[in-house]
């Protein structure tokens, strides 16, 4: 039962990294892309986290770890980006 539910986790995580690729590529914007990306990311962990429950290994959670630490980072800095670039059409 566990192997069915892990095989169906797999193929509706890699269905959805696909329409997120997709995203990325045609986002009319560039927030839509920097979304796209966090979403991979997410999903990414997500990804690690079912190989990590199948295999038994669970030393890939650090790696999941520090995928989620550079994700976030990444959102802190565009928020900022943003911020500035905002700022700077106003005046």
């Amino acid at each position: 039962m566990i192997s069915s539910a892990v095989s169906i986790s797999y193929f509706l995580i890699s269905l959805a990294l696909l329409i997120i690729f997709i995203r990325l590529v045609l986002g009319p914007t560039l927030p839509d892309r920097v979304v796209a990306l966090e979403l991979m990311a997410t999903l990414t962990l997500a990804f690690i986290g079912i190989y990590s429950i199948d295999s038994g290994k669970d030393h890939f959670l650090d790696v999941g770890l520090v995928i989620a630490l550079t994700s976030f980072l990444a959102a802190i800095g565009f928020a900022r980006y943003l911020e500035k670039r905002g700022s700077s059409d106003v005046d």
